[in-house]
């Protein structure tokens, strides 16, 4: 009989992950999740000094310091990660933003802005990474961090642009997914709950939001960072070759009531 080691796909060895948003919360811990299954990673962001601090925890990895919204940014940082590594395997597009704004007081040039980063960036990056594997006849896992509040409203919270983004950029995974799946490139998403990240600070400073959370989510509490490394490995790794298109709630049950 051939042994079976269920754990080795979530292995990532070999593999190339480029990560955006990786100078704090979801970002640098996927970073270091995805070092330690024995990825080799490319980290983006605009504060250098962080991405410096990460890499130089990592075995193998290499900083990219860059603003996703500038003219040719996308491009450089494909091509810093290929010039280094040949080619990327696994995209986490996890940068983003989130202004909590009630729609009444957030302008149009405001929306604009925020679908640009949290939508139309990951759109952009996803084509360029699927464009390669494509052509180059090989596999490759787009992986969309999106939101609970791209599946049902904000409700008190008030963030137009950002439900708007992340609504949008669920369905966008689905379409590429769909578009993708014959050409070896999945699409999937996470969408987590509340998180103690910097993002979401707001949420968890002065104990009105956090009992918000706490009385809100069937499991009565917010995750905690950890508790999306089970996905991350499933997603990018071979555990999920069968898996494309789909919106990975995790949530603490925020989303089932």
């Amino acid at each position: 009989m051939t042994e079976t080691d269920p754990l080795s796909k979530f292995r990532l060895d070999d593999r190339v992950v480029l990560i955006t948003g990786a100078s704090s919360g979801l970002g640098q811990r996927f970073a270091r999740v995805a070092a330690a299954a024995g990825a080799a990673v490319v980290v983006g962001a605009r504060r250098r000094e962080r991405l410096d601090s990460l890499v130089d925890e990592l075995p193998d990895a290499l900083a990219v310091e860059v603003d996703l919204t500038a003219v040719g940014s996308v491009e450089r940082l494909i091509g810093e990660a290929t010039g280094r590594y040949g080619r990327v395997d696994v995209l986490v597009n996890n940068a983003g933003v989130s202004t909590a704004v009630a729609a009444l007081d957030f302008t149009a040039e405001d929306f604009r802005r925020e679908i640009e980063i949290d939508l139309v960036v990951p759109y952009a990056l996803s084509r360029a990474v699927a464009a390669a594997a494509i052509s180059d006849r090989r596999p490759a896992s787009v992986i969309n961090v999106g939101s609970v509040l791209g599946t049902v409203g904000g409700g008190k919270l008030r963030v137009p642009g950002y439900a708007a983004a992340k609504g949008g950029l669920h369905n966008l995974t689905r379409e590429l997914a769909s578009e993708w799946a014959r050409k070896g490139v999945r699409v999937n998403a996470i969408a987590p709950g509340w998180f103690p990240t910097e993002m979401a600070a707001e949420m968890f400073e002065g104990g009105r939001a956090g009992a918000y959370i706490e009385d809100n989510t069937p499991m009565g509490r917010a995750g905690e960072l950890d508790e999306l490394d089970g996905v991350l490995l499933f997603l990018a790794g071979d555990a999920s070759t069968f898996v494309t298109g789909q919106i990975i709630h995790v949530d603490g049950g925020w989303t089932a009531v």
